[in-house]
């Protein structure tokens, strides 16, 4: 799944960190690939769950199919 840098960052500073909004600022490309084993550990390291990324994206209906 392709996920723009800033629903990321908005994500984490929805949970109130603005310290690893702004690491992850610098330090993700600007389209996140959830396939993409860097990126999975580069949202690893923010802890973001993919999966809960996804879901607050979707309004929390989830993801078809999974």
């Amino acid at each position: 799944m392709q996920i723009d840098k800033s629903q990321i960052l908005d994500f984490l500073r929805q949970q109130g960190d603005s310290g690893k909004s702004a690491a992850a600022d610098r330090e993700l490309p600007d389209q996140v690939d959830t396939d993409n084993s860097e990126h999975q550990n580069l949202l690893q390291r923010f802890g973001v769950d993919p999966m809960a990324l996804a879901k607050q994206l979707l309004g929390g209906r989830g993801i078809p199919g999974l």
